[in-house]
């Protein structure tokens, strides 16, 4: 993880694809958070890529409208790989959010409301966007007259193109599910295409399932017919199937005529309760996705040991994407001094985003994942770091259960682990040599609330320690997490 990309310092990272990798930076001078998109080493020599890189900084920057994500700078890094700067979106994807919960009808229509304004105003400048759909739905807090709301932006035009270009467009490119006929068979798309991706996006949100199951562009070619919005769980008047079967309509030439008409028809034949401005905050903000990660329990004479900075945790439906994503990387690594077991199935095992640190713990410790390192005070060095328990702030309580987990480089062992005063009873200290990594372990029991705390130290390789801490209700279960402690690639 880079100290810094260009002027702006790194905190973590957001998120990569194919492509790019997306970092939370701050900008020092200007005081405020923002996201740095880099494109990937392994295409920084291809020019096409390159090329289209650089062009959705260009496109972005040319609109000003707040439902599109705003690019305030571009760069090279020393290495050579463009990177640009935009505008943070906070409150995650609308992918995030349908992963967890369903939207209102309210709600589904404020989203194609505001992203069908950000189409508008890229259209308005002859820009396509080509890849509407969920994932590239960025929700992000403001201010408003009453106070914080959410504003949904359109972002990733990795896919853009001007409109004088599109005639010489021939790469198909898009997602089956919200890909226009046309642009699935190649044909030189025009703002129209964006319009049948807004209509399938909305589909999807009004009624909770997609409007075709399309496994690829193929299918996207030829769609079959569109099944009625409609059910007795959530009917619709029958204005709505209308709209929604224009702006889905295989010919072009049958759709609105603009993304915002097709707009203001669906919010005409949803009716009174979704016409309007909406009602402020049409979608609630979750305070955990900028919530810091918690800080293991320190008491000031803590010794040789730093106290952790931990990042701001992503949501938890984001941080349980991570996982899936890194699992491939450490199937069959052996490092590290746990003890493995056989998962069951009320357990879940987190891993940083470096994929080298994971733990098993309980399913009911599942909050607060912060997975994206921390910097140990007294040096400017990212670490690999996670936290995770059964509240955003479990170290703080004394009832909450969780773990922290964080490297940190030192040649020895501290003389002593951190102490913890405040609980009745201190076991002696286990000084321990395991696949060659020496550890200090101490078990605090009768702490506050009645849990248990372990505290242990290992030396994970010449100039690499890690730092555990562990607070249960009960010892069994604080020694399985502590077993099931690993190191990956040390």
């Amino acid at each position: 993880m880079p100290a810094r990309l260009g002027r702006y310092a790194v905190r973590r990272r957001i998120g990569s694809g194919g492509f790019a990798t997306v970092w939370l930076a701050y900008d020092e001078q200007l005081d405020s958070p923002v996201a740095v998109k880099v494109l990937a080493d392994n295409w920084s020599e291809d020019h096409q890529i390159r090329q289209r890189f650089v062009e959705e900084g260009r496109y972005l920057r040319k609109v000003e409208s707040p439902n599109v994500v705003s690019v305030y700078d571009a760069g090279e890094l020393d290495d050579g790989r463009p990177y640009l700067v935009m505008s943070y979106a906070d409150q995650g994807t609308l992918a995030d959010r349908l992963e967890v919960d369903g939207l209102t009808v309210a709600q589904a229509m404020e989203v194609v409301r505001q992203v069908g304004a950000g189409l508008q105003a890229l259209h308005d400048r002859d820009i396509l966007h080509r890849d509407i759909k969920p994932a590239n739905v960025l929700f992000r807090s403001v201010d408003g007259p009453t106070g914080q709301t959410v504003r949904a932006m359109v972002g990733d035009l990795g896919l853009g193109k001007a409109l004088d270009m599109s005639s010489r467009l021939t790469m198909i490119a898009g997602t089956p599910t919200y890909i226009a006929p046309e642009q699935a068979s190649a044909q030189a798309p025009d703002a129209r295409a964006d319009q049948y991706s807004l209509a399938a996006l909305a589909y999807l949100l009004l009624t909770g399932r997609p409007p075709f199951a399309h496994a690829s562009l193929s299918d996207a070619m030829h769609p079959a017919e569109l099944p009625p919005a409609s059910t007795p769980e959530r009917p619709f008047p029958p204005e709505v199937d209308q709209v929604l079967r224009r702006g889905l309509a295989r010919s072009r030439e049958d759709r609105y005529s603009s993304v915002t008409e097709f707009v203001r028809a669906l919010d005409r034949a949803l009716g009174p309760s979704t016409s309007g401005a909406p009602t402020q905050p049409w979608l609630e903000r979750d305070p955990e996705l900028t919530q810091p990660g918690p800080r293991p329990t320190l008491p000031p004479d803590h010794g040789a040991l730093p106290e952790p900075t931990l990042p701001r945790r992503r949501g938890r439906r984001l941080a349980i994407l991570s996982v899936v994503g890194l699992l491939a990387l450490v199937v069959g690594a052996t490092a590290g001094y746990a003890v493995q077991h056989e998962r069951r199935p009320s357990e879940r095992t987190v891993f940083d985003s470096t994929g080298t640190l994971s733990v098993t713990v309980p399913s009911s410790w599942d909050r607060a994942d912060a997975l994206d390192g921390w910097t140990p005070p007294g040096t400017d060095t990212q670490m690999p770091a996670l936290s995770v328990g059964t509240s955003p702030d479990w170290a703080a309580k004394g009832s909450d259960e969780g773990v922290f987990l964080g490297l940190l480089s030192a040649t020895d062992l501290p003389d002593a682990v951190p102490q913890h005063p405040e609980c009745d009873s201190a076991g002696r200290t286990v000084d321990d040599t395991r696949d060659g990594d020496a550890s200090m372990t101490v078990v605090y029991s009768d702490c506050p609330g009645g849990t248990v705390l372990v505290e242990r130290i290992v030396q994970v390789s010449t100039n690499t320690l890690m730092w555990v801490q562990i607070r249960s209700d009960d010892r069994a279960t604080a020694n399985g997490v502590l077993d099931d402690v690993e190191t990956h690639g040390l």
